[in-house]
């Protein structure tokens, strides 16, 4: 299948007019006339993904966050950025990110059905087409569970080790908020439409105690934490809809630990 026709499939369910405005996604490296035979998917393009893809004789990489952000002025070996981008081309790989994008028409709501969130809505609406989409999700909870008892779930539902909990873990937890990624700037949203919880990641200090002065509770799951949903997740997306290509996907490796 011609690369042009993999990012057709792509944009088919998650077009880049829904990427927030200071995003980059699309095709960033390499060529959409090349033929694809198989995908590597990850969350980002590091040096291990990206050697990982030229080991597998990957013929596209997909990533969720974009390698490339801002404008480049030079491409050479002795920066990583222009040493990926090198190595990219080198191999021929061509390599698509589909960041906020993903997040809006996808991402918040595959962390709230595995959240077990019932009539979940759209946290912070970004889009408004045939319906509404947007950042995060937030939904009423079937029945009142304390706040210890949500992050334990958090924990279930993916996969994770530790959470960081702001707040009384004796808390009764009615109403939900879920923004998977960075969800400092849902804070407000959050607040405004009643939850109890936001579950989200990169919460430092003064997020965190300034949403418990709002009687918000935060649990900081990490960014990679909820995020690495969108590996599998596109899996099988693409696994349904492309057919003779081979997918492959970057094992679940968080990128810090905690000792």
């Amino acid at each position: 299948m011609i690369c042009e026709k993999v990012i057709d499939v792509i944009e088919r369910a998650y077009p880049k007019e829904y990427a927030l405005e200071w995003d980059n996604v699309g095709l960033l490296i390499g060529r959409d006339d090349k033929e694809v035979k198989s995908i590597y998917i990850a969350l980002d393009a590091t040096d291990e993904v990206i050697e990982a893809a030229v080991s597998e004789g990957a013929d596209m990489l997909v990533t969720h966050h974009p390698l490339i952000f801002r404008g480049v002025k030079k491409i050479h070996n002795r920066d990583f950025i222009g040493n990926r981008i090198l190595k990219l081309i080198k191999n021929d790989i061509s390599y698509y990110a589909m960041h906020t994008n993903y997040d809006v028409c996808r991402m918040g709501k595959l962390a709230g059905e595995m959240m077990g969130f019932e009539d979940q809505e759209v946290l912070e609406v970004t889009c408004e087409g045939e319906g509404l989409a947007g950042i995060g999700e937030i939904a009423r909870l079937t029945k009142k569970i304390t706040l210890q008892e949500c992050a334990k779930a958090v924990k279930t539902a993916f996969g994770l080790s530790h959470v960081k909990i702001y707040g009384d873990m004796e808390k009764k937890i009615t109403k939900a908020a879920i923004c998977p990624g960075s969800g400092k700037s849902v804070i407000a949203k959050a607040v405004e439409k009643g939850a109890d919880v936001l579950i989200t990641g990169d919460i430092g200090h003064h997020e965190g105690i300034d949403s418990l002065e709002r009687n918000l509770a935060v649990i900081d799951a990490g960014h990679y934490g909820l995020e690495h949903i969108f590996i599998e997740d596109m899996a099988r997306y693409f696994n349904g809809n492309l057919s003779g290509v081979k997918i492959m996907t970057a094992p679940a490796v968080h990128p810090f630990q905690i000792i």
